[in-house]
């Protein structure tokens, strides 16, 4: 049989030893996270302002107070907190990630399912409150009747998230290590949906959900959030996890970025990258912010004037850009003069065979890297462009601007 019980019910509830003599009342309540996320491994007991650890399976029962199988010298005292999780100190009025919910949202208690295993009780945390009956029961808990506190509870809705759906976000590195709980929830979200969820947050939080991100899934989210919100989270990371972000972004994404931020920070960035992405993000700083160039993603797909659809099927599995910029394939010359634009489309439908310059798009699209962003968003508002190659003086191809930076681009306007 299964009832439920609430952390704050449990909180200050004495605790007698099987002689009846009262031992204490509960102070904490702790999670092992590394055996169980779940089930509560004991209960931390204050006497005389000390605090001993009293294991769950030496619980006898629990109804209005605390009843032991073992005596109070029979119990350790409670040296520290390492390898528990404390259900009152670590959760309680902490924000928590509803991975379920995509928000971010704060916790007024915790309702406990209470098992019997072995003719003993069994605590495990279901779901977190977060809505008003959990804070009313913490205001009133002692000021009112228990009585009358239980009628004015059942009047209120629950608002819960069963506990497989929250995700902690833990700022001390120490505790973070300690808790071994996963972020795998998290890392399935969308990254636009963490995007909205790390702009509720303060900017230690925020560190703490993009120190437990990997580099591809850091950067995805960090290209959503607003630039502001980019420079904040930049500069509470150490500057060598910077580089593993910047690295993994859309290349015209980080140019934004690191112009944004002061040099000197840029520079440290720029030093804990490879040669080949410090060079690439080094001529992208060169151009204006507000230009083609400035805009332009420098991973695009380009195979040689003669190559057939079979050779760009190949090249495409090769490539390891974005997909918002292999809507185009793009022919060029042995020089990289910029010649033709194939739709992808008409790759995939065509024989292996085919040669691609049969297949071009006309007329070819293209501006140079000077080109300010309104001449850019009017190329692609007049021919519906997914993609526009960037080309210098001499009609090389440069880069390529997507309909995403246009998005971006006019956003930023707004």
């Amino acid at each position: 049989m299964v009832s439920m019980l609430a952390l704050t019910d449990l909180l200050g509830l004495p605790v007698y030893d099987p002689s009846g003599a009262e031992c204490g009342r509960v102070r904490e309540l702790a999670l092992a996270p590394g055996e169980d996320r779940a089930q509560v491994a004991m209960m931390v007991v204050r006497n005389k302002k000390r605090d001993f650890i009293l294991p769950s399976d030496a619980v006898k029962s629990i109804d209005g107070s605390i009843r032991a199988l073992s005596f109070r010298k029979d119990w350790s005292r409670m040296s520290g907190s390492e390898g528990f999780f404390m259900l009152g100190r670590d959760l309680l009025d902490q924000q928590i990630i509803d991975v379920d919910g995509r928000k971010v949202v704060r916790v007024n208690d915790v309702d406990l399912h209470r098992e019997t295993g072995n003719g003993c009780p069994v605590l495990k945390v279901g779901s977190v409150d977060v809505g008003a009956r959990g804070a009313v029961r913490r205001l009133l808990k002692g000021v009112v009747p228990h009585s009358a506190l239980l009628a004015l509870l059942h009047k209120i809705p629950a608002r819960t998230i069963p506990w497989e759906f929250v995700d902690l976000i833990e700022i001390d590195p120490a505790r973070r290590v300690k808790l071994k709980i996963s972020h795998e929830r998290l890392a399935r979200l969308h990254p636009a949906d963490i995007a909205d969820i790390v702009e509720e947050l303060a900017p230690s939080e925020r560190e703490a959900v993009f120190e437990t991100l990997d580099d591809e899934l850091a950067a995805e989210a960090l290209e959503e959030v607003s630039p502001r919100v980019q420079k904040s989270i930049v500069e509470s990371l150490e500057s060598d996890r910077v580089a593993e972000i910047v690295e993994e972004m859309n290349p015209d994404a980080a140019a934004d970025l690191l112009a944004d931020l002061p040099t000197e920070r840029t520079s440290e960035i720029l030093l804990e990258m490879g040669p080949e992405q410090r060079k690439e993000m080094v001529e992208l700083l060169e151009f204006g912010e507000n230009t083609a160039a400035g805009r332009m993603n420098t991973d695009y797909l380009a195979v040689n004037v003669e190559a057939t659809a079979q050779d760009a099927i190949e090249a495409l599995r090769q490539f390891e850009g974005g997909v918002e910029s292999v809507a185009t394939v793009y022919l060029t010359k042995t020089d990289a003069t910029l010649v033709g634009a194939v739709p992808l489309a008409k790759i995939v439908l065509a024989p292996p065979d085919t040669p691609l310059s049969s297949l071009t798009s006309k007329p070819l699209i293209s501006c140079k890297a000077s080109a300010r962003e309104n001449e850019v968003a009017e190329l692609f508002d007049k021919y519906n462009l997914v993609t526009l190659p960037v080309v210098d003086d001499d009609k090389k191809l440069t880069g390529v601007v997507t309909s995403d930076d246009v998005i971006s681009m006019l956003r930023a306007t707004l």
